[in-house]
């Protein structure tokens, strides 16, 4: 049973809460150290063979030799510029998402138009490790892209939306907590992922070949609709009683609320790094 943090405690630690815990760290990591401790060996070798050469990449502010590191390559390469100032990465800007509304029938025809969204990149870097007359470069990159956009999709409001950039635009207040800058896909990607995944057990470790079928079912789509189900149902059915009603000015997630996302959180986690480990044996082992 998870027991809540005594009121000035939590508040004690949200504040001086750094970004490592955020989920673009935090949970892309945890998620990357999952998949590489559920892989098969050959693929595991595989994987470290690549990423041996990942200085092919040209970044050497955001390193990619293992695959935690690998995990936050994409956000970490998002600010890099050329010698004439021009974005480097901007043209994977929109992979990191897709932009499903959660008010209407699920549909990726329209968010993945011409491939700009994450499903759509994930089953394209899959392709691309599996083609080995494709260049070294390029699968090493596919690999950093693939480690990472996994974990986006199962972060649910990084794939479903409520034309409020997945929670970016509702202001939202975190138990005791809430600065201005405080929003619900904040608290999915930053305060919930971090209690979720610090939550005992470790969810780090080999699981068994039964969960790992169980959880690594379906496919890209199947798991697109499912994360795109649990952000209605959850992410925004839990502060609003119609999650297509007009959001207020500021949501509020109480304790009780909190207590209630912390396993959807984790199960999240827990299926992006088996599912990760799915597709890594598919494309290298």
């Amino acid at each position: 049973m998870i027991r809540p943090l005594p009121a000035l405690l939590a508040v004690a630690l949200f504040a001086t809460a750094s970004p490592a815990a955020a989920y673009w760290e935090y949970g892309h990591q945890t998620i990357a150290q999952i998949a590489e401790a559920n892989v098969r060996p050959k693929t595991r070798i595989a994987i470290r063979a690549l990423l041996a050469h990942s200085d092919l990449l040209d970044t050497p502010e955001c390193k990619a030799s293992t695959m935690t590191d690998a995990s936050v390559w994409a956000d970490c390469v998002k600010p890099l510029k050329d010698a004439d100032g021009k974005s480097r990465f901007g043209f994977a800007y929109s992979w990191h998402y897709q932009n499903v509304s959660i008010c209407r029938p699920f549909d990726l025809t329209t968010p993945c138009k011409d491939g700009n969204c994450v499903s759509a990149q994930i089953t394209r870097d899959v392709a691309l490790l599996k083609n080995k007359r494709a260049s070294l470069k390029d699968r090493v990159q596919a690999l950093a892209f693939l480690i990472h956009f996994v974990g986006d999709l199962h972060q649910p409001l990084h794939a479903g939306d409520k034309d409020d950039k997945g929670g970016n635009d509702a202001k939202a207040d975190y138990g005791l907590y809430g600065p201005a800058r405080l929003n619900l896909h904040s608290i999915w990607d930053g305060y919930l992922a971090e209690r979720a995944i610090s939550s005992p057990p470790p969810l780090v470790r080999r699981y068994s070949a039964s969960v790992r079928a169980t959880l690594g079912a379906g496919t890209v789509t199947d798991w697109s609709r499912e994360s795109w189900q649990i952000a209605h149902d959850t992410a925004y059915g839990s502060v609003l009683s119609d999650p297509c009603a007009p959001t207020p000015a500021r949501l509020k997630l109480d304790e009780a609320t909190i207590a209630k996302l912390v396993p959807v959180a984790r199960l999240e986690v827990e299926r992006g790094g088996l599912r990760l480990a799915k597709l890594l044996d598919e494309a290298l082992g």
